[in-house]
Parts: structure tokens; C-alpha cells; sequence
């Protein structure tokens, strides 16, 4: 569904419905990374093509675009995925549990680092990777 920006105040307000925010993630093997998302935040499949998959949850839309070829043919996922440092961006999800997405995680070809004291906003705080490396972070209530 597409946003209409509007101008208010000196800012940019979003006009939309659901969801109200969302990321791209490239990916080399889309539909695997898709099935990562989905099983770890709980993400449902509302579209696809031979070029992308949406999935949507609670207000988040995530759209998982393929590489293409060109480029593709010169990324090597490694197993288990080695993290991608050279990115601008950590996507953070905000999840109930940090131990279910662990198990979650592990079991979709991920890789949860190891829970650390540090807290952000009353939230503990973990990073991880997708299948390709993308790196990720997850927070839950430290209550």
C-alpha cells in the first residue's frame, strides 16, 4: 500500500495504514531468508514476484528483495554465514523472548551471539545474523 507524505510543521508525516514501518533486505536466495524472518519474528507472506517476498506483522512490513545476478554471482554465503561488517544499518526487532529467538535462530540457519549484560533502554540487548550475514538485532524487557 503506497504512502502519501505530507508536509506539517516543517517535517514529513506518513499517511498510510498497515503497516507503518518496514525494511529491505537484499538477499541472494530470497525465499530462504523469507522463511528465516518468518520463523523467527513471526512475519506472515502477504506478496510476492520473481524478484521479491513481503512479509507483514504487527504494523512491519519486511520485504526481502533477490540480488541481482550480476552481483549475486559475486557473494559467497559461507556456513555457517559470516557477519557482513561493511553495512550502515542493523535492523532491531523487538521480540518478547530473546531465548525463544535464539532456538528460533539456530534452527533457521542463524546465528544469535551470546546474551551480554548490556542493557539499551531498559531493554537487554543481542545481536545476530540471518542466513547471508545480514546483521541484526534483537531486544527484549530486561523485567
Amino acid at each position: 500500500r503506497p504512502c502519501r507524505h505530507h508536509r506539517g510543521a516543517g517535517r514529513a508525516v506518513v499517511v498510510s495504514g498497515s503497516p507503518s514501518c518496514g525494511v529491505v533486505v537484499y538477499a541472494r536466495d530470497p525465499d530462504r531468508i523469507a522463511r528465516f524472518y518468518s520463523a523467527v519474528l513471526g512475519l506472515e507472506p502477504v506478496g510476492r514476484d520473481a524478484h521479491h517476498v513481503v512479509l507483514e506483522g504487527a504494523g512491519f512490513q519486511l520485504v526481502v528483495l533477490r540480488v541481482p545476478d550480476g552481483i549475486a554471482a559475486g557473494i559467497e554465503i559461507a556456513a555457517p554465514p559470516e557477519r557482513r561488517h561493511d553495512v550502515a544499518i542493523k535492523p532491531v526487532f523487538f521480540v518478547p523472548s530473546l531465548a525463544a529467538v535464539g532456538r528460533a535462530v539456530a534452527a533457521n540457519d542463524g546465528i544469535m551471539n551470546a546474551p551480554k549484560d548490556w542493557l539499551f533502554q531498559g531493554r537487554i540487548v543481542c545481536d545476530g545474523t540471518d542466513p547471508e550475514g545480514n546483521v541484526i538485532q534483537f531486544r527484549a524487557s530486561a523485567g
